[in-house]
């Protein structure tokens, strides 16, 4: 390629903090996420409370600051009661969510002793759909509240006598969905929203809450829903959820790479619905956006399809994931970093075997998938502030996002550690692109590494037989000399380029 791309590297030119909660991640009660994914009793590699060590090492592999639980699609339907107490008085229910068996020998309290050894903390969704605001507030009891009432007290009894002080909740699951059990209008979700967050910051007033937003950008009421239920509950909750899923359906990788796109235009949208519904109320308070639900997903679509119901536990929605899907992860975790002013939390969903980064066998290894690289490189690596680059890049035409930049890049900087990173993907096929940066205001600083993510093979996967076939490599060029940034960034590729003073 002949043309170059350039960016501009300036500490003042700054997007916003990045919240480190930006590297989430989701554990749904969904095929093996939970049984034969974090809890597998029976493992040579599990511990004395049934939680598999070697994808618990891979977690903190990963560094994610905050997981979501238990849904998703299954909260819905969820009875927390269900999953606390004896093990072997805890009932086996039919979920009608994904149609399995549910024998709830997880819940609440094992998932809280698997965040802590997995440095993690908890993000618990509450039911909305068959339940309301006295099982939620219940469950703020049972969780938060230390002693001397009905709730705190059974937790206590149940083995915990400490409160596990969950920081997040979130009001329902894609509640604007008509597959959600409860399904309801944005009315009838905004009211007990609001109704259900007040009981909630009653029983514990340091929480923060998430609102449902639309399940896509191409639902049909979107983005009246956002309006609507922010009507409701705009000064009771702290975010605004956002939820989207992209695969390549078409063969077609150029515009599959730009599917990012759609999610930078999404974030714009609602952060801006979010200030409309701010400048009508004549609110002093600044909304906040939770993108609790993103990734690929469309490989396993099929094999659903013919699972037979009421399994316990049987392999749904496992994704294997190609290198170009690791490429599009790249590109959504950038455009989560270019929105770091409104985006405070975001959950890669999910995080063991369903639609994962993190895949295992039930009783075997567990192993990374190819998507695992560019979200470990950025939960390591991009802190601090979030930097415009105010990019110049070559373009191609896409019949659905026109004018598509060959370049993706945004830059991080943490100025007490003296550590500039810049993430940057390539999305030509073929050839690689040069890059120039003006870096003249970061004198001292040198290259400390340029890693890269390729491979020949678009398709390439990582499976249990070969889990490194698609693995980064610490083999880029760049360099930076007088202030200029210089580097050749391989065709279609993931390249993370760290800098620093010392």
């Amino acid at each position: 390629m002949n043309e170059t791309a350039r960016i501009t590297l300036h500490p003042e030119l700054t997007i916003g903090a990045v919240d480190p909660r930006l590297y989430g991640s989701f554990i749904e009660h969904l095929g093996r996420a939970v049984y034969g994914g974090i809890y597998e009793p029976d493992h040579p590699a599990a511990d004395e409370e049934g939680f598999r060590t070697d994808v618990l090492e891979l977690v903190q592999e990963l560094n994610v600051p905050i997981v979501r639980y238990p849904g998703g699609n299954f909260v819905s339907g969820y009875n927390w009661e269900d999953g606390v107490g004896p093990k072997e008085e805890r009932p086996r229910r039919l979920e009608l969510a994904w149609r399995t068996i549910e024998t709830n020998q997880f819940g609440t309290n094992e998932f809280m002793a698997w965040c802590r050894k997995a440095h993690t903390e908890p993000m618990l969704a509450v039911n909305l759909g068959s339940r309301g605001l006295d099982a939620a507030r219940n469950l703020v009891e049972y969780c938060n509240h230390p002693a001397g009432t009905y709730w705190s007290d059974l937790r206590r009894r149940h083995g915990y006598p400490e409160p596990h002080k969950v920081k997040v909740w979130c009001l329902g699951n894609e509640m604007d969905g008509p597959w959600q059990i409860g399904h309801k209008t944005a009315d009838e979700y905004g009211r007990l929203a609001v109704e259900t967050a007040k009981v909630m910051k009653w029983v514990d007033p340091t929480i923060e809450l998430v609102a449902c937003g639309s399940s896509n950008r191409k639902m049909p009421t979107y983005p009246q829903w956002e309006a609507t239920v922010l009507e409701h509950t705009y000064e009771h909750v702290e975010y605004l959820s956002l939820h989207t899923y992209y695969g390549n359906r078409n063969g077609n990788t150029a515009n599959f790479l730009a599917k990012s796109l759609d999610m930078d235009r999404f974030i714009a949208e609602v952060a801006g619905i979010c200030d409309y519904v701010q400048a009508k109320k004549r609110s002093k308070k600044k909304l906040y956006l939770s993108f609790d639900e993103w990734n690929v997903w469309y490989h396993s679509n099929a094999a659903d399809r013919q699972l037979e119901p009421w399994q316990i536990a049987p392999p749904q929605l496992e994704d294997i994931y190609t290198f170009e899907d690791a490429l599009l992860v790249g590109c959504m975790l950038i455009t989560l970093l270019k929105h770091a002013d409104r985006v405070k939390i975001a959950c890669l969903a999910q995080l063991v075997n369903v639609i994962a980064p993190i895949m295992t066998a039930n009783g075997g290894p567990a192993w990374r998938q190819t998507i695992y690289y560019p979200f470990y490189h950025a939960a390591r690596y991009g802190h601090g502030q979030a930097l415009h680059l105010a990019p110049g890049s070559p373009v191609y035409h896409d019949d659905e996002f026109d004018a598509v930049p060959y370049l993706e890049a945004v830059a991080t900087y943490d100025e007490a550690g003296e550590v500039l990173t810049v993430f940057a993907v390539n999305r030509h096929l073929e050839e690689p692109l040069p890059l120039v940066g003006d870096a003249r205001h970061f004198a001292g600083y040198r290259v400390v590494e340029h890693i890269t993510l390729t491979h020949p093979d678009l398709k390439a996967t990582n499976t249990r037989e070969c889990p490194d076939r698609v693995v980064p490599q610490a083999n880029g060029n760049a360099t930076l000399q007088e202030g200029r940034l210089e580097a050749l960034l391989p065709a279609a590729s993931w390249n993370v380029i760290r800098l620093a003073r010392r």
